[in-house]
């Protein structure tokens, strides 16, 4: 791929796919419940990175893409980008998710790399498209690292996609072995 926003695209694009395959299969419980103390959870992260695509690749470009964000309003309940309340089923983050990214593309294939835009939340809110892009590949890859995680200790999935897990392997009593060793390794250090 020699087209350098092309490229940066693809891996935009790779990033999302991962957060999808990390929600499928799920019970509405195992995408709600939260994994950490922060209260981390799978459909809270794709909320989170649907509102940063609609943010990024819309407003920041003066290309606002309608869709409402009323948990990021002031007054919103805390953190309330990173769950879904009762009323937000699975089904519609998704489809905010999906929303979001569709309205992104159009952004990044609207404009050059070097178009100029502003995020007012950033102290030097001067950005280009190209900064925009490396970030959001930076945003999705952090939180899919985060969902990677999170699956895992729900259900045990683990790898990078569906057909393309990227494990050394899949024998689970390897794994349990490897795990126990580091256990006593960590144990004795």
């Amino acid at each position: 791929m020699t087209d350098e926003k092309a490229a940066l695209q693809h891996y935009v694009r790779e990033g999302r796919e991962a957060v999808l395959w990390k929600v499928e299969g799920l019970s509405e419980y195992d995408l709600r419940r939260p994994m950490t103390p922060t209260g981390t959870n799978v459909l809270g992260v794709v909320k989170h990175l649907a509102t940063m695509e609609l943010g990024y690749f819309g407003d920041v470009f003066g290309r606002p893409s309608g869709v409402p964000t009323p948990w990021m309003e002031p007054g919103a309940e805390f953190n309330a980008d990173l769950w879904a309340a009762a009323d937000e089923s699975s089904a519609w983050v998704l489809d905010l998710y999906h929303r979001a990214c569709a309205h992104a593309d159009t952004t990044i294939e609207a404009l050059d790399l070097d178009s100029r835009g502003t995020v007012p939340w950033w102290s030097s809110g001067d950005v280009t498209l190209h900064r925009i892009l490396v970030h959001m590949i930076q945003e999705t890859g952090r939180h899919a690292g985060h969902l990677d995680i999170v699956r895992e200790l729900i259900d045990g999935a683990v790898g990078r996609g569906r057909g393309n897990d990227n494990m050394t392997t899949d024998d689970r009593q390897q794994w349990r072995d490897h795990r126990d060793r580091l256990e006593r390794i960590a144990r004795e250090a």
